[in-house]
This record gives C-alpha cells, sequence and structure tokens, in this order.
C-alpha cells in the first residue's frame, strides 16, 4: 500500500488536470492511489483515456509512455519518443485511439500519433516557441489546437491532423491552457497575460474575449476545464483564484482565493471540474495541494497534502497512529495511517532540507539544513516554541527518554535539549559525525563519523554532561557510517555504511555480532528496529526495504525497488507493519512477514 499525493509542475506554469474519463475522478483517497515507475526521467504530464482504461504520460526527456491504468500491474503498452526535450501537454480523442503530444523540442513541438502503434497521423506546425497546450476536439469533426509561447493559437482539422489557421494578436504573452466543450461548440483559451479568450469550436474564429472588469483575473492564467453542461468553465490564475464563468453572460459566477497576497505557493496553477455526482471542482496549488471546490461554499471541502520533492527524514510517533515526514525543501507533514491523509503544520517550516526526527510522547522533534532545531506539538500537528539554532549543521538527533532530553550532534559538536534550552555540549575535534544514537538502559551514546568508524560515549545517569572523549571507537566498519539504531533495552547497535553494509555490535563490550548483513547496493539511509529487538528494517539508496532477522542472521526478507532514486527513512510502526519514505515523495505501509 502506498501514500502518493499529486505531482507538483515547474513553477510558474500551468499544470493540466485530468479527471479518469471512465469514473469521472482525478484523485482518490491517498491510501487508495497507484504509482507508476515506468519513466526514467522526471514526469511533466499524465492524461487519462476517455475510456478510462489507459493512462498517456510524458516526461522530460521527450519520452511517452501508455500503460494500463486498471489492475495493479501498470502494464506498459507502448513507450514512443516524441520529441528531444520537455513534454508539456497531451491530448487523447474522444474515441481514446488517438494522441497529440507537445512540447519543446528542437526539431518539432509535437507529435500526433495513434497510441497502440505510435503510427503518425498529422503533424504540428505553425508555432516559433514551446507549445504548452493542446487539446481535441470531443465531436466529430475532429480539431485540434495547440498554444505556446510565441502567444498565438494554431487549429488543426483531422485526422491526419494538418495545419488549418494560426492566430496572432489575441494573446500577448504564453497561453497556458485549452479546452473544448464537451459538445464541441467552442474554445477557451488561457494565458500568463491575464486574458480568457472565446473561440469557435468549428472553425477556429474568434469569438470574444471574456472579461469580468470587477471580477476577472489579476494574474496569469493557468488552467482552463468545461462543466459537463457546456454552459460554464473554470479557470486558475496565478493571482491565488479559480473562477467559475458563465459562457452566456461571460460574467464570473464564482469565485475562491487562496493563502495570503503574494504567496506563491498558493498560486492555482490547474484547475479540473470532472462530472462528479457531488459536482466538486479540484484545482491544484504551486504547493501541489489539491482543493476540492464545492459551489456553495467558499473554503475548499478538502485538502489533500503531501510532497512534492524528496522525502529526507521520517519520523514515528509512540502510538504509531501518525506519522512526521520532512523534504527537502523543509515541508514538514504529519500523515494519519489509518486514512492515509496529511496535514500541514500552520507554522513556519523549516528553510532548507529536513534531515531527520525524534519521537517522545507528546512531541517530535526535527532537525534540518537550516541549522536549526524544532519542536512539534503532536497534539495540535504544529510547531510549538522558539527557533533552537544549532552550532554547525546538525547531522543527527535522538531523544534519551530517562533523561527527558533530546541530544543533537552538529559538525562542530555534541548537544544536549530540555525544554528549548541547551543543557550542555562537547565540541567534536578529531572526526566529522554524521549519525547519532542513544540506548536509554545502557546510557551509551554513538555516533557515526566519516572515517568508517563508530564513537561511543558512556553516559552518567545522575547529570546531563557528555565525556570530553570517547570511551571506545568501533572501527569494523570499511566505509563512511552512515546511519546508526539501538535495540530498544539493548546494547545492540545496528551501524549502516555508505557502501550498503550493516554491522551488528554489542555497543558495550565492543563486539562485532555479525557483518553479514550486506544485500544492499547502496548507502544505507536507515535502520530502524522492532519493539522486541528481534528483526531490523533498512532502506537504502538502492531504491530497496530489507528485513533481517537479529536471531538468524542469514535471513532476510527483501521489497526491491521500494522507492524510485532511494529509500530515505524506514520505521517500524508495530510488530507486523513498517512505513518508508523516499526520493519519489512517497510514503508507503507495508505488511511485514518477518523472516
Amino acid at each position: 500500500m502506498g501514500f502518493k499525493p499529486h505531482h507538483c509542475s515547474r513553477a510558474a506554469n500551468s499544470f493540466e488536470l485530468q479527471p479518469n474519463g471512465n469514473e469521472n475522478r482525478i484523485c482518490y483517497t491517498p491510501a487508495d492511489s497507484i504509482q507508476y515507475t515506468g519513466h526514467t526521467a522526471n514526469t511533466t504530464v499524465a492524461r487519462f483515456a476517455p475510456s478510462g482504461y489507459y493512462v498517456a504520460s510524458g516526461d522530460a526527456s521527450g519520452v511517452v509512455r501508455v500503460w494500463d491504468c486498471v489492475g495493479e500491474e501498470l502494464i506498459t503498452k507502448g513507450e514512443f519518443p516524441i520529441i528531444n526535450g520537455r513534454i508539456n501537454d497531451i491530448a487523447w480523442d474522444s474515441e481514446s485511439k488517438r494522441i497529440i503530444s507537445v512540447g519543446d523540442g528542437k526539431e518539432r513541438y509535437g507529435h500526433c500519433m495513434t497510441w497502440d502503434t505510435g503510427n503518425s497521423i498529422g503533424e504540428i506546425s505553425g508555432h516559433s516557441n514551446v507549445v504548452n497546450t493542446v487539446s481535441i476536439k470531443p465531436t466529430r469533426p475532429y480539431r485540434a489546437a495547440t498554444g505556446g509561447d510565441d502567444n498565438s493559437i494554431v487549429f488543426y482539422h483531422g485526422p491526419p491532423f494538418k495545419f488549418n489557421t494560426a492566430q496572432r494578436g489575441q494573446h500577448t504573452n504564453f497561453v497556458q491552457g485549452l479546452a473544448f466543450s464537451p459538445d464541441g461548440n467552442h474554445l477557451v483559451s488561457v494565458a500568463s497575460d491575464w486574458k480568457v479568450f472565446l473561440w469557435d469550436g468549428k472553425t477556429g474564429e474568434p469569438v470574444s474575449e471574456i472579461k469580468d472588469s470587477e471580477k476577472g483575473h489579476k494574474g496569469g492564467v493557468y488552467g482552463v476545464s468545461w462543466n459537463a453542461d457546456a454552459k460554464r468553465f473554470a479557470t486558475a490564475s496565478a493571482d491565488r483564484t479559480v473562477k467559475i464563468w458563465d459562457l452566456e453572460a461571460q460574467k464570473v459566477l464564482k469565485s475562491w482565493s487562496f493563502g495570503d497576497t503574494g504567496s506563491v505557493l498558493d498560486q492555482q496553477t490547474g484547475v479540473v471540474w470532472p462530472n462528479r455526482s457531488d459536482g466538486l471542482l479540484i484545482c491544484i496549488s504551486n504547493s501541489g495541494d489539491l482543493n476540492y471546490l464545492d459551489e456553495r461554499a467558499d473554503t475548499p471541502v478538502k485538502v489533500v497534502a503531501g510532497h512534492q520533492k524528496s522525502i529526507t527524514g521520517l519520523g514515528v510517533e509512540p502510538s504509531g497512529k501518525t506519522i512526521w515526514t520532512g523534504s527537502y525543501e523543509g515541508r514538514v507533514c504529519s500523515w494519519d495511517l489509518a486514512s492515509g491523509t496529511a496535514e500541514v503544520p500552520e507554522s513556519q517550516s523549516h528553510t532548507n532540507q529536513v534531515t531527520n526526527f525524534a519521537a517522545s510522547e507528546g512531541r517530535m522533534y526535527s532537525i534540518a539544513m537550516d541549522d536549526t532545531l524544532r519542536t512539534i506539538d503532536t497534539n495540535v500537528k504544529d510547531f510549538t516554541g522558539s527557533i533552537i539554532g544549532t552550532d554547525g549543521q546538525p547531522r543527527g538527533v535522538t531523544y534519551a527518554d530517562d533523561k527527558f532530553a533530546v541530544f543533537v550532534v552538529t559538525l562542530a559538536e555534541i548537544a544536549v535539549f530540555r525544554d528549548g534550552n541547551k543543557v550542555t555540549s562537547t565540541p567534536i575535534k578529531d572526526y566529522t559525525p554524521t549519525s547519532i544514537a542513544y540506548s536509554s538502559s545502557t546510557n551509551i551514546l554513538a555516533i557515526g563519523a566519516e572515517n568508517n568508524s563508530i564513537y561511543t560515549y558512556q553516559l552518567s545517569k545522575s547529570d546531563d554532561s557528555i565525556p570530553a572523549s570517547p570511551s571506545s571507537i568501533l572501527k569494523s566498519s570499511r566505509a563512511s557510517i552512515s546511519t546508526l539504531s539501538f535495540a530498544p533495552n539493548s546494547a545492540l547497535l545496528a551501524a549502516g555504511d555508505s557502501s550498503g553494509k550493516i554491522v551488528l555490535y554489542d555497543a558495550s563490550t565492543g563486539e562485532v555480532k555479525t557483518t553479514r548483513w550486506a544485500f544492499h547496493t547502496g548507502r544505507i539511509k536507515s535502520i530502524s528496529w522492532n519493539k522486541a529487538g528481534t528483526h531490523i528494517a533498512s532502506g537504502s539508496l538502492d531504491t530497496n526495504v530489507i528485513i533481517y532477522s537479529a536471531e538468524n542472521y542469514a535471513k532476510n526478507v527483501k521489497a526491491l525497488g521500494a522507492h524510485k532514486e532511494g529509500c530515505n527513512g524506514v520505521e517500524w510502526v508495530n510488530d507486523s507493519t513498517i512505513v518508508s519514505a523516499g526520493a519519489d515523495g512517497c510514503v508507503k505501509v507495508w505488511e511485514v512477514v518477518a523472516p
């Protein structure tokens, strides 16, 4: 089972939303989502076929892949190199037989083809710059329209689709969105010039500019979608609004506004009006949030949040009901495991990559590359207290439940924090730290280092002081230590390194218990023990998650390809469930049969 939020487009560009043509749904409960991983370059657009059985998706390398979206296997039906550049948009015809793909090519800006064989059924011509959007008239006789950075709209007759007319002069900036009405009588175009134009769907001739001097857009318009009645359509804009327009009156009927003035993350980059029984519209913010809109309400009735960048930190609350994730750009989300939905704290988050989390009852502690330690009140799901600056970039964080304190290791020191204040610290002089772990049962603090060594400090039960020198140095690893984890109520210490190997130590004696956990082929990013201390879960840059037995070192269970581009975090939720997060922006929950 995986939780996957909708992916965000590049900033300041249109983002095309489209419902499943068969079921008239665009997005689902996040826990019911699927993930297609066939592309080898960043995906840029995906479109359901009207039949609802297939999806055509494009990527930054100019490849379009058509795949079966029914069932769990997501079988690729075809892979087609369209242009030698980014695919910006894709359109299906109403028979689910033909596809037009457009984008930023060097030799051509798009291509028309049959989806099953890739045979050419026309050509895209008439543009002198990048093509951003394409739409195919859903009724016969078929027509197609494209719009681009040359401020023009080109109309085609077909199939085979051939150039008919080019309309220039109406829009004065990049054309960002096009949509034929469901009855085929009209076409609406939107652009970065704030304008909305209406065109004859059959002839391609301009009809009028649709404008509302009082309620119209005050920023670039990035998306447009028709209602099934062909009498109303919705637009999404960089002015942070989504508006419903009446075709006949050419006036705004309803408007929603998001966020505060000037908020780039709240710019609306796409909208879809699926033919749902509840009549909801769905728009996407520049933050990647999906907002469900009801015409009878002034605010979204539902928001689906998530990450749009690589998830770099993962933590689980002691109750196992909520997990916390942080991503490359500093965004933090809390996820309810029962529903699979995420919430974003209202307070200001980190301003750089979130490195890790540490959990305690009622609190979650996060560190990031903005050189701060933050405290989260898990009861209200928001940051609390002041922002604590660290002396140097933090490399690891752990919570000592016997001391009610937070240990943070930075490039400069090992520091102890309690109630938002630094209690004590010890400078680091002889090594470069990478990670930290603490055993409350033995009072051993372990610091991993880039020199392949682990430095252990025997702490006192009566005070918070950290010795100036380590009590021992563990040197059995052959690569830089990347992550550490103590077994619960034990001195057993699992140490992962940059080569993909895990060494199990008894930190109290320095004895090496095993070096046989060597099935990863990339840097170990995360290790977590189950509560019984009998198994570990590990996540690696090699994309895999592996469960190892601490009772029989030869036994293991592998989840290969768990996260495309690498797994950055893994945690046990209970004895039969683990959660993982990775560079693909996904959080996945796994049912585990321990080896």
